[in-house]
């Protein structure tokens, strides 16, 4: 192979594919992040434990019932979503209408709660969970070897992160969505149960953090505390991609998963900080983020 500054080709372009690796879960973590605050004005700091969740309820449904990782990919987000709805119904409900912080606080609380209840059952220790015959080995490119399950992430994720996009920007289920957060009252008087829609909203998101979950669980282990290893990169993703932009989420995660990835490269030893340097900068420049709306 021939070197780049003095690297080798094959560990370059490893390097990418793990950036655009992490940057898919970035994006989806991100996105689900994005479509609660962007849609429900919540900060919601419980979404790396219930990304955490997903990947274990795939787990559970699978060394309990030996249901595989296919409908584990349906199953579990749906099962997230409901304990989602769960929350907001019981909890977030109640603070509606008061400063950003109090929800902030609330699920910073319930990510804590989570977590310390899957560590003391399950350890620190992560449990393996197995790659789906249909996608396992890889494809030999000639400069570097690409792995089918991950290729797989990288293309679902993506896929996942447009159709959201496109639902929430483009078709009439969205429109109704933006309404019922810019205007509630004239929302209801058309006859939209309002309510209900912010409940399945925030059940959507946290769905979105369990599919990335469900996702993950093949290429890290499950562990109580996987969550906890993303939340505060994504958090910084969805501020430097913008507060609620959707189409920033999905475009800053991809994008700082490959800089993160090419800084593991030429200087490692800021590789993780990188993020959090690029978003610094751009709070300086640009302090709603690189696609959010001027305030």
């Amino acid at each position: 192979m021939i070197p780049l500054l003095g690297i080798s080709t094959q560990a370059l372009f490893g390097q990418l594919l793990l950036g655009l690796i992490n940057g898919a879960f970035y994006a989806m973590l991100s996105l689900g992040l994005a479509v609660i605050f962007g849609m429900l004005n919540i900060v919601n700091f419980a979404h790396g434990a219930l990304y955490m969740v997903g990947a274990f309820a795939a787990w559970f449904l699978l060394s309990a019932f030996h249901i595989g990782y296919w409908p584990a990919l349906i199953l579990a987000p749906l099962g997230v979503a409901l304990f989602g709805m769960i929350i907001e119904r019981t909890m977030l409900k109640r603070l509606a209408g008061l400063d950003h912080i109090y929800g902030l606080l609330l699920t910073f609380g319930l990510a804590l709660i989570i977590q310390g209840v899957f560590q003391n059952q399950f350890g620190a220790s992560g449990q393996p969970y197995p790659l789906p015959e249909q996608l396992k080995g890889g494809t030999n490119l000639g400069f570097m070897y690409l792995p089918t399950y991950r290729a797989w992430a990288v293309v679902f994720s993506l896929s996942v992160c447009l159709f959201t996009w496109f639902m929430i920007e483009k078709t009439r289920l969205g429109a109704v969505l933006r309404a019922a957060t810019e205007n509630p009252e004239l929302t209801r008087a058309f006859g939209i149960n309002v309510p209900r829609l912010i409940t399945l909203t925030y059940g959507f998101g946290v769905g979105l953090a369990a599919l990335a979950g469900v996702l993950a669980a093949p290429i890290y282990q499950v562990r109580p505390l996987m969550g906890a290893d993303f939340i505060i990169v994504v958090f910084a993703v969805v501020v430097i991609g913008g507060m609620g932009s959707i189409l920033g989420a999905i475009g800053a995660g991809f994008m700082l998963g490959v800089v993160e990835g090419l800084t593991k490269v030429f200087y490692p030893q800021a590789a993780n900080i990188v993020v959090f340097v690029i978003m610094v900068a751009v709070l300086l420049v640009k302090p709603t983020g690189l696609f959010g709306k001027k305030l």
